[in-house]
């Protein structure tokens, strides 16, 4: 897989998207957004990796969107009839916002490692993952309300379930720095580290924990979390149940069994790949 925004590599059950663009502190260009869905496609898809990890390279994780895209905007979000175009810039926002309810719909756990700015729509991004993890120098702020605009593609959705509402909100009213003292505080991320290889090398250990269980079991359970967060807990554990019935198989179960007892990671069947209905 070879993009203009990231490198994509996976090995031993993890797969690593990583941002390569550091001279312009990893800023989403117009490439970012046709690339990112398909990578993560791919990597779902291929059934292969049973872990995520996102990170980055230089100074910042992510500068949010590329100021080219605001400078070069298209011609139909700002001109002609009204109707039409307001029908044009609801469907591209729910175009960019799927991009990162993708990392939310993937079958495997999605882990963000952050060093230094994580701003704007970066934000939007690392509140799509799954677990959050950063440097000590690491900062995050809802940049939008100081560009003059609200943040559209999921950081007002997702952050106040991820941290108390009150700070959720200052954050967004202000567009303040959260540092990452802050962010550990609240629960916003789950570590802090003191440099990015630290950072990486961590994260890269919790990876490594998730890959060694049960694809079928980490997917139920990704599955259940979310599905949980935005429903009641009756809808929730009927649901539970439900898919118990159809998933729950003893075959994984025993050998995760044999795995404990042998003191080795269990050699599970992968997820099936994903392929085009018939094909």
């Amino acid at each position: 897989m070879t993009y203009e925004c990231f490198e994509v590599t996976i090995e031993n059950h993890i797969a690593h998207l990583q941002l390569i663009r550091p001279k312009q502190h990893n800023s989403m260009s117009k490439a970012f957004w046709s690339e990112l869905p398909d990578a993560l496609r791919v990597i779902d898809e291929s059934g292969e990796a049973r872990v995520l990890v996102i990170s980055s390279t230089g100074k910042h994780f992510c500068a949010g969107m590329d100021l080219a895209v605001f400078q070069n905007p298209d011609p139909k979000m700002f001109g002609g009839e009204p109707g039409r175009r307001g029908e044009f810039v609801r469907r591209l926002v729910l175009q960019l916002q799927d991009c990162f309810t993708q990392l939310e719909k993937m079958r495997i756990p999605v882990l963000t490692a952050i060093q230094g700015g994580c701003i704007g729509g970066a934000v939007d991004m690392v509140c799509a993952s799954d677990s959050r993890y950063c440097t000590s120098d690491a900062f995050f702020t809802v940049k939008e309300t100081a560009l003059g605009m609200t943040a559209d593609l999921g950081t007002l959705q997702r952050l106040p379930r991820l941290i108390p509402s009150g700070l959720a909100r200052e954050l967004a009213y202000t567009a303040r720095k959260f540092t990452a003292s802050e962010a550990l505080a609240a629960g916003f991320v789950n570590q802090v580290f003191e440099d990015a290889d630290q950072l990486l090398e961590g994260v890269m250990e919790v990876a490594q924990q998730i890959a060694v269980n049960s694809p079928l079991a980490v997917a139920g359970t990704k599955n259940m979390l979310n599905y949980a967060r935005d429903h009641s807990v009756a809808d929730s554990l009927e649901y539970m149940a439900t898919w118990q019935a159809g998933m729950f198989q003893p075959n994984d179960l025993m050998l995760s069994m044999a795995a404990q007892m042998q003191k080795k990671p269990g050699e599970f069947e992968p997820l099936h790949s994903i392929t085009k209905p018939f094909e």
